[in-house]
């Protein structure tokens, strides 16, 4: 197994000699081969001249990757994963907070049969009211709506195998949501407790307003986690609750009509039910384009509908059935 160390890394000059110095000390008792990809996200600092320094002092184990400006924490791991090469693939941040200690514990669980180890931070060393707080409503909240419970999503601290992280392109925010595409394929996931330390230099690069840009992500990783490849089942469910909702409407009117001759079109439900109704068969229409395109989408590139964890026995090429093989055979 190969071991391959992702980090964004965006103005943290002070914290670069240290984090070497704590990957080189957790690392050295372990018997694989690893490589630590640091990605410098367009820092302002000395950040990316030291990082160079670390190449050409240890071009073993260091690959350094400069980014032409800051793209953001998600595009610089999407840029370490791309030019990284292990088996496994941790995920950590530059500041230090994040303990390289742990990451032997997580290899472990990994040996173990686990394609996820994510970290939580239990004793997590951030403000409370900004930091702590929102990241806990957060974390409820996406453990609800994805139905993957992990308590600390937002802890970059996490391993991978390399084929659960590579089927799919990150943009946005959406790193912090790997564990959910990974358990869309089927992965084997399990939360453990690591290490939190306060920040000695630099600043946080994320306030409250990241929340915000969270709660975004996580409706388009719903929607292309659950149903994307079947969208019909998103617009043609609330197409289909709307029509039902104004056909109950409709028949209220009629019944209020025939009984207490109370004139329909008078009545304000009368436009709304028909609105409704309206917008029940386009949300269906949608769901059929969308449809089209999900399967113009999987026909066009050959993208297949599945993912294979594994391949026992005597393979035989793509597109050529046992059957044909055993006729050849014989």
């Amino acid at each position: 197994m190969n071991l391959s160390i992702v980090i964004p890394i965006y103005n943290e000059e002070e914290n670069i000699p240290l984090l070497y110095e704590a990957i080189n000390t957790a690392l050295s008792p372990v018997q694989l081969e690893w490589e630590a990809v640091l990605v410098d996200d367009g820092s302002r600092d000395r950040s990316s001249e030291l990082l160079e320094n670390l190449a050409k002092k240890d071009p073993a184990h260091i690959r350094v990757v400069l980014l032409r400006r800051n793209f953001g924490q998600t595009a610089a791991i999407a840029a370490g994963i791309d030019h990284s090469s292990g088996d496994v693939i941790v995920l950590m941040d530059a500041d230090l907070q994040n303990d390289p200690q742990d990451i032997p514990m997580m290899l472990d669980k990994i040996n173990e049969g686990y394609d996820v180890v994510s970290g939580w931070r239990v004793h997590r060393k951030d403000n409370y009211l900004t930091r702590t707080l929102p990241s806990n409503m957060a974390n409820s909240l996406i453990s609800w709506i994805t139905g993957v419970r992990l308590h600390d999503y937002g802890c970059t601290l996490k391993a991978y195998r390399r084929e659960v992280i590579t089927g799919f392109r990150l943009y946005g925010e959406m790193h912090r949501f790997i564990p959910v595409y990974a358990n869309s394929v089927g992965s084997k996931i399990l939360e453990v407790p690591v290490q939190h330390h306060p920040r000695k230099f630099g600043k946080a690069k994320y306030g409250l307003e990241r929340t915000f840009k969270v709660i975004l992500d996580l409706l388009t990783v719903k929607f292309l986690s659950f149903y994307a490849n079947k969208p019909i089942y998103l617009f043609g469910g609330a197409g289909l609750i709307l029509i039902i909702v104004s056909t109950l409407t409709l028949i209220y009117l009629a019944v209020r009509r025939i009984f207490w001759e109370i004139p329909v079109l008078e009545s304000p439900f009368f436009q709304m039910a028909t609105m409704i109704f309206i917008l029940g068969v386009q949300s269906i229409l949608m769901g059929l384009i969308a449809e089209l395109l999900v399967r113009t989408y999987h026909e066009s590139q050959d993208k297949p509908t599945y993912t294979i964890r594994k391949v026992i026995g005597v393979s035989h090429p793509p597109g050529e059935s046992f059957r044909n093989q055993t006729e050849a055979g014989k």
